[in-house]
């Protein structure tokens, strides 16, 4: 069976060009709320305490809409150091959570 064939038989959104069109997602890890007069003497070095503990759900957004919570995760083998998130919850598109 030729590529073309596949397509064909593929279902519809497979076909349409915007499946490959990349996004971008947007993790939220939690939110610094410091006072103004704090913020404005802020220097390099500074820790920034979140409202969120490193256990915490983190949440997935594309655009202002929550499409998805995750947990956070350092990747190993030759990818060591890096995040990635596990996906734990993934909302309704249309009703939300």
């Amino acid at each position: 069976m030729d590529e073309q064939t596949d397509l064909r038989e593929a279902a519809p959104h497979a076909r349409n060009p915007l499946t490959q069109v990349p996004i971008e997602i947007m993790i939220s890890v939690g939110k610094a709320r410091p006072k103004l007069g704090d913020l404005l003497r802020i220097e390099q070095g500074a820790v920034l305490p979140l409202d969120t503990r490193v256990e915490d759900p983190v949440e997935l957004y594309v655009g202002d809409r929550l499409i998805a919570r995750g947990e956070l995760q350092e990747l190993e083998g030759d990818q060591a150091g890096q995040l990635a998130v596990r996906l734990i919850d993934i909302a309704d598109l249309e009703s939300g959570f």
